[in-house]
């Protein structure tokens, strides 16, 4: 082959390669393996991944002066956290529609990174994923390294960051306000820069909630709305488990006449071996699923850890029954307020579990 045509397959090659790596419109699948998604999300589905949990996030690395996300709603009512680049986030809201989404535009040259952050709870129903759109010479880039650690938090309201951008202090339903990127749960994730997974619900318990499921009854499972989907632990393996529940407990064992009362506990109020043998199984439930983690035994910061409460108790010799020196104990301290915790008591939350992490956790 001569010199020319050499160089003729070179130049030919190389305008191939260019032309697949920066096109001016760019689909990315969900099913790219350069996606990273985080949080238990389910894959099972044909044409696209389903997210429920709060601060399940999906995220992509990219080249393109705009990028729109191909995504559709079951109720119209989830809200979602953008992160282009570590700016600030702004509020993101899919609809029952399947349709693009635009996200950004006007990006400079160069590389770029989008997150898309699930703010509110599963009880606002599920949003599908099925691909990015990249405009203008488009190209996905590798995709982000995998955090070293790992941490896992089970939880209420408060983990959730029920109402916690309600500024006017009176627990708003809308789930606009719900935010768990600015609860203490995400804060301290985000500090130690480790992979994070959340599962919460507000209102729920350990032997009892406000609603027909407990922790017990939700915590392995993938969709939360179905009983059959189970979640495979073998995929998430924290570091260290933080366990933020007995809040809603310590209200409904002293409500005799309400519902959920009369169907776990009929006309008898459980006593204090009753509460802390339940404490003391979930925590052996969650011991079995990951045997090599440090569990951290928490509560706070709402009426449960007030002075006087016997709930920090029932936790303390829960821990102590289980004798492993893997899970310990941190109440965080009680805020007196009439609502759930603000912007501000989150971080208060979130510090005194950073310190508590630092000073007593070596991962």
């Amino acid at each position: 082959m001569s010199i020319f045509s050499r160089t003729t397959l070179l130049l030919l090659t190389l305008t191939l390669v260019f032309a697949c790596t920066n096109r001016k419109e760019l689909f990315v699948d969900y099913s790219n393996p350069q996606i990273v998604y985080s949080g238990r999300i389910d894959s099972s589905q044909v044409k696209g991944v389903e997210l429920y949990w709060s601060g399940s996030s999906i995220k992509l690395n990219f080249e393109g002066e705009s990028i729109a996300a191909l995504i559709e709603d079951e109720k119209g009512d989830n809200y979602y956290n953008i992160i282009i680049d570590a700016n600030d986030p702004f509020i993101f809201r899919p609809d029952t529609i399947k349709h693009y989404h635009q996200l950004a535009s006007g990006l400079s040259k160069g590389k770029h990174t989008i997150q898309i952050f699930k703010r509110n709870e599963w009880g606002s129903g599920k949003t599908t994923f099925y691909g990015f759109q990249i405009k203008e010479n488009a190209k996905v880039l590798p995709k982000p390294i995998r955090l070293k650690k790992k941490i896992e938090f089970y939880g209420n309201s408060i983990t959730a960051g029920y109402a916690v951008e309600d500024l006017s202090g009176k627990d708003s339903p809308d789930s606009t306000y719900t935010n768990n990127y600015l609860s203490y749960a995400a804060i301290t994730s985000r500090h130690f820069d480790a992979e994070y997974q959340c599962i919460c619900t507000s209102g729920t318990g350990i032997l009892v909630s406000w609603h027909p499921l407990t922790m017990p009854e939700l915590y392995d499972r993938l969709v939360p709305t179905d009983s059959n989907s189970k979640w495979d632990f073998s995929l998430y393996n924290p570091d260290i488990v933080v366990v933020n529940l007995f809040q809603n407990d310590s209200w409904l064992v002293n409500m005799p006449e309400y519902e959920e009362f009369k169907v776990r506990f009929g006309t008898e109020t459980p006593d204090d071996d009753k509460i802390i043998a339940a404490y003391q199984q979930f925590i052996t439930n969650l011991r079995q699923k990951y045997p090599n983690a440090k569990i951290i035994c928490s509560l706070g910061c709402m009426d449960a850890t007030k002075e006087g409460s016997k709930w920090p108790g029932y936790i303390e010799k829960a821990v102590a029954n289980l004798n492993d020196k893997a899970i310990y104990t941190h109440f965080m301290p009680y805020i007196e307020a009439t609502a759930h915790p603000s912007i501000e008591d989150q971080e208060v939350m979130a510090n005194g579990l950073i310190s508590f992490i630092e000073e007593n956790i070596d991962w």
